[in-house]
């Protein structure tokens, strides 16, 4: 990405956090009070169609502001962070160049560092993905994250135990560079892409009851039709996409092999597993500050475009 001087950039802010927290509605009001677009940072809102599972802002509410990094790809498509990185930057770039402030905002805390810090991915040893894949084929996702968890407890404590591509790429850094996966991050020093990080939290108790609402509403809003849906287009065949939490549970729904009750129960709690890595790695970054999501959108987007005044940012586009 061709970069600006750090000083020419316009408004750059991240708006993350854990899932349920009310990310997407803060980003867009904060993208109107500074006449931004918003960058998602979010691993699955990327895929076409996935909209309810994913908790994507439907074209209709975004209030006229522009969502870049969205429906990108078909369900039957892979997306690595490298990948993200490149289209991730080339947008800021050309928000930079047209004077348009951006706001990032998403809960894949890999994505959002791999946008805006100094983050560089080791190179990939075909016969040793090979041999961790046919490993992965062998004993399960299950059996290699507890492998991992015993080689690179950081790195395991930050991947889904369902998510064998992540394990396995982990397990291939771990080989090649002899270091933890983790130890591929960027120091918490300055950022590649100057910006104000901002975090929303929620006290643990109200958190769970959102998220219990938010898969609720889920349901009711056509989750099993939408995951149907996908089916139909090659959900089963996308080894990214259809590791999305709530997607295999639905599946499984659909091949009756558990009840919509037990469904629904599994998905609040995989998620509630979700947010709780969420919040202790965007925790970790001492650059962030933290807000308290129980503010209405629209008052919290004032509060960070006061932080972004005192700052120093430039706030007009």
């Amino acid at each position: 990405m061709a970069q600006p001087h750090p000083e020419v950039w316009p408004a750059v802010v991240a708006v993350v956090g854990p899932t349920a927290v009310g990310k997407s509605d803060v980003a867009l009001e904060v993208a109107r009070h500074l006449g931004g677009e918003v960058v998602n940072a979010d691993a699955f809102q990327v895929y076409r169609g996935m909209d309810i599972g994913t908790a994507k802002v439907p074209a209709g509410r975004r209030l006229g502001v522009a969502h870049h990094l969205l429906d990108i790809l078909d369900v039957t498509e892979e997306l690595s962070v490298a990948q993200y990185q490149r289209e991730g930057r080339r947008v800021l770039g050309e928000l930079a160049v047209r004077g348009i402030p951006a706001v990032v905002v998403g809960g894949s805390g890999l994505y959002v560092r791999a946008l805006l810090d100094d983050l560089r991915f080791p190179g990939s040893d075909p016969v040793i993905r090979a041999r961790w894949e046919a490993t992965l084929a062998e004993v399960g996702p299950a059996e290699l994250h507890a492998l991992l968890a015993a080689r690179d407890p950081e790195a395991a404590s930050h991947i889904l135990p369902t998510n064998g591509r992540r394990i396995v790429r982990a397990l291939e850094v771990g080989e090649i560079t002899g270091e933890p996966f983790v130890a591929q991050l960027p120091a918490d020093g300055p950022a590649l892409v100057p910006h104000l990080s901002i975090g929303l939290d929620l006290p643990r108790e109200v958190l769970d009851e959102r998220i219990r609402a938010r898969v609720g509403r889920m349901f009711d809003e056509g989750l099993v039709e939408e995951v149907r849906h996908l089916l139909a287009s090659g959900l089963r065949d996308g080894r990214t996409a259809s590791r999305a939490l709530g997607y295999p549970q639905v599946i499984d729904l659909l091949d009756g092999t558990t009840s919509r009750a037990q469904a629904e129960e599994d998905i609040v709690l995989g998620t509630r597993r979700l947010a709780r890595r969420q919040q202790r790695w965007f925790h970790r970054d001492p650059r962030t500050t933290w807000l308290d999501a129980t503010a209405p959108g629209s008052s919290t987007a004032s509060a960070i475009a006061a932080l972004m005044a005192g700052s120093g940012r430039r706030l007009d586009p």
